[in-house]
């Protein structure tokens, strides 16, 4: 149950909220578009970060653009 402490571990990286228009989801209430986001972990589909509310949550991974820098 390691998801338990993802918001206590290490940010991997960090990545930019492209968009909220999500088909399926309401998104637009756990992220904001242009805002950067840890993420906490990830897998081939999902980024892992600490949304708007605080809790590590998975979104999809074209929601997001990588942070340069």
């Amino acid at each position: 149950m390691i998801h338990l402490n993802w918001d206590k571990t290490k940010t991997i990286k960090q990545v930019k909220c492209v968009h909220t228009d999500a088909k399926k989801y309401v998104v637009e209430n756990a992220l904001t578009k242009g805002n950067v986001y840890e993420v906490k972990n990830e897998t081939e589909e999902f980024y892992f970060v600490v949304d708007n509310k605080g809790r590590v949550s998975g979104f999809y991974k074209d929601y997001f653009e990588e942070v340069t820098g």
